[in-house]
């Protein structure tokens, strides 16, 4: 292991370092933005908060720039919390630890904050250096982007002046974004009933788990698995066939993760438990074949456990069981506009047992266009009110529609084949940005996307490549000192 102080570009990694002691969980910004703020003070630079608390700080232009265009650079506060079942961390309170490993930086059983860390990380060194070549400037950290771009939907008109914004929530070198689909929440509340345990019943805890999981955006197309849904698929076959009963399931966390784990207490008459067991092993075969290429870790185990007082009745369980079966994940439509991008996709994010008496299964859908974003969303709320659940959407967001001939755009690309030698691909991006919201308050706005190669974003097993950060940061300066020169 080495300290981040011992690889370049420095001071990049320094702050990215300092960034991963503040915790960030979303919806909990008050430590990251107290760091930011005291950040712009100790540097001498204005900056200012706004009502929900996105962040602006302001650096002047250099020496001989001060009539080159206002360039915004952007980057979200908040981080995706998911840590490994067996990892004691409190992402409230603990500092996460970066460490190097065969060129990657990664944390130990939790998610790095790469996203969008690195993006904070590069403004501050921005901001920091009094010797690069660039316009006049405002970074923008934004709060509570994964769970609810709630800091786009809230900023303000006239927080901003700049008309050409970067923004570094990218995570793929040598790609430059020009667009984001859109996305919707459809999140099912199914009420349940429970009885008391029959006698004579075993109980087990069934268990699918070593999934990479990673972002329902950037990985949906990937073909890894859910284990929402692998876990729902035995107990669908194991409930008809060796008259298994359900006391709880609990599986995935967060809107825009695949669920990586999953698991279920049940219970099977005594005499059944070992053809249970047997047909669980035979099961385990099977998805695992299924997955070897995606999912060389995959798991699916169970445990003896203590028999619980009540089960779900055999009608409420096979409600349930159906719903989830029938609710779509994956891939639903390749785009026809941009090759191999995927178009339009829905996430079952995550299953949980919210008292006796509720489950709750939260959904997201995404597409690059607007009319089958909602056409996916109802294709799950018709799952939903088959079984009888109530059903809500989240207000949603808007896509990001390309504009292959911007200005800030060409100078990207320019850069990055001057800087490497090679062009960048140029596309839109399944997951969803900012930028769409953006456009929506700041119409003028000419917006381009890029950044470093982080992997597995959204799952304990972020990373992000060392050598890719590097190009990202001589490819950030590029593109600022070519506006400022250049305009």
């Amino acid at each position: 292991m080495k300290k981040l102080e011992n690889i370049n570009p420095q001071p990049l990694w320094n702050y990215f370092e300092a960034i991963c002691q503040v915790p960030r969980p979303s919806k909990k910004e008050e430590r990251i933005r107290q760091f930011l703020i005291d950040f712009a003070n100790e540097h001498g630079l204005d900056s200012k908060t706004d009502t929900i608390g996105n962040v602006l700080i302001l650096k002047p232009a250099s020496p001989g720039h001060e009539t080159a265009p206002t360039v915004i650079l952007q980057a979200h506060m908040d981080m995706v919390c998911e840590k490994n079942s067996d990892k004691n961390f409190n992402f409230d309170t603990d500092a996460i630890v970066p460490v190097i490993d065969d060129g990657w930086v990664k944390a130990d059983g939790t998610t790095l904050g790469a996203d969008n860390g690195i993006g904070i990380a590069a403004q501050l060194a921005v901001l920091a250096n009094p010797a690069l070549v660039h316009g006049p400037l405002e970074c923008l950290i934004t709060v509570d982007e994964e769970t609810g771009l709630s800091g786009a939907f809230a900023l303000e008109p006239g927080f901003l002046t700049g008309k050409i914004l970067l923004n570094l929530d990218s995570e793929d070198d040598g790609e430059i974004f020009i667009g984001c689909a859109g996305g919707v929440d459809t999140i099912g509340e199914l009420e349940v009933v429970k009885e008391k345990t029959p006698g004579n019943s075993f109980a087990l805890k069934i268990m699918v788990r070593g999934l990479w999981g990673g972002h329902s955006g950037d990985d949906i197309h990937k073909g890894r698995g859910n284990a929402n849904k692998i876990l729902a698929r035995f107990l669908w076959k194991a409930v008809r066939d060796f008259g298994v009963r359900i006391a709880d399931f609990n599986g995935g966390n967060l809107r825009n993760a695949i669920a990586r784990e999953a698991e279920a207490t049940v219970i099977v008459p005594s005499v059944q438990k070992e053809q249970l067991v047997a047909e669980l092993n035979i099961y385990s075969a099977d998805v695992e074949f299924e997955y070897q290429r995606t999912e060389p870790n995959l798991v699916v185990d169970h445990s003896s456990t203590t028999l619980p007082a009540k089960v779900l009745t055999q009608a409420s369980q096979e409600i349930f069981l159906n719903m989830l079966v029938a609710c779509p994940h994956g891939v639903l439509e390749m785009s026809t506009r941009m090759k191999d991008m995927v178009e339009t996709s829905t996430n079952m994010a995550s299953v949980k047992f919210v008292s006796d008496s509720k489950v709750l299964v939260t959904t997201s859908q995404r597409s690059e266009l607007e009319s089958r974003k909602y056409a996916a969303a109802q294709m799950v709320r018709s799952v939903f009110e088959l079984a009888g659940a109530e059903v809500k959407h989240s207000d949603g967001y808007p896509g990001w529609t390309p504009n292959p001939n911007s200005y800030v755009v060409g100078i990207a690309a320019q850069s990055y084949k001057r800087l490497f030698g090679q062009d960048p691909v140029i596309r839109s991006i399944h997951a969803g940005l900012e930028c769409g919201l953006f456009l929506e308050k700041y119409p003028e706005l000419d917006m381009v996307s890029f950044g470093p190669t982080i992997r597995n974003a959204h799952s304990p097993d972020e990373r992000i490549h060392i050598e890719a950060t590097g190009k990202f940061w001589l490819h950030l300066l590029d593109v600022l000192r070519d506006i400022a020169e250049n305009s």
